[in-house]
């Protein structure tokens, strides 16, 4: 114990704020692109060297959320992005808040932003489109384009374009939810 009542770090993860499951190597790479090279150099979090993420500053994220720490996601947050507590994405995720005007490519079109749930995973390679909704525990299937909302939640989404292929057991999810608070 230190002077002060808190406890000393116990280890260089700890020393720096760093995340436990990521690798040292990890946040010295995520160092040395966001603060020397000035890529993604607005995100407040980890992110990915191979990651790209615009307007980070409107996207909300809840507890254990870390957009972008996998490999070659990219995010438009420029209609806003909120994701709820102990989601993740895997590599190669697309969200997309925001479309293109078909006159003027300079131009992005104004649209609902794109909230995603509480414990939601997103499979590899999913793109999530503008406005879209999903509701607490949904699960993306890897190579899905969801464009449409799916605001219940508790199903796995698959498919181009998503639908629901199951339906989770609600009572199994909260419990595991209320467990991991």
């Amino acid at each position: 114990m230190s002077i002060e009542g808190k406890e000393k770090p116990s280890n260089i993860k700890d020393l720096f704020g760093m995340r436990r499951e990521m690798s040292v190597g990890f946040h010295i790479t995520d160092f040395l692109f966001r603060k020397i090279f000035r890529q993604n150099s607005g995100v407040k979090w980890a992110v990915h060297f191979t990651s790209t993420i615009h307007s980070p500053e409107k996207i909300v994220k809840g507890k254990g959320v870390f957009p972008g720490d996998s490999p070659g996601t990219y995010i438009n947050a420029v209609n806003g992005i909120t994701i709820g507590d102990y989601s993740n994405f895997g590599p190669n995720v697309g969200l997309i808040s925001a479309n293109h005007d078909f006159v003027d490519n300079d131009a992005h079109i104004a649209d609902a932003p794109i909230e995603i749930g509480r414990f939601c995973w997103v499979g590899m390679g999913a793109v999530i489109l503008p406005g879209v909704k999903l509701g607490d525990f949904t699960v993306v299937g890897a190579g899905a384009i969801v464009n449409k909302s799916f605001p219940e939640g508790y199903c796995v989404i698959a498919g181009n374009p998503a639908r629901i292929n199951k339906y989770l057991n609600k009572e199994e999810c909260d419990a595991f939810a209320r467990e991991k608070k």
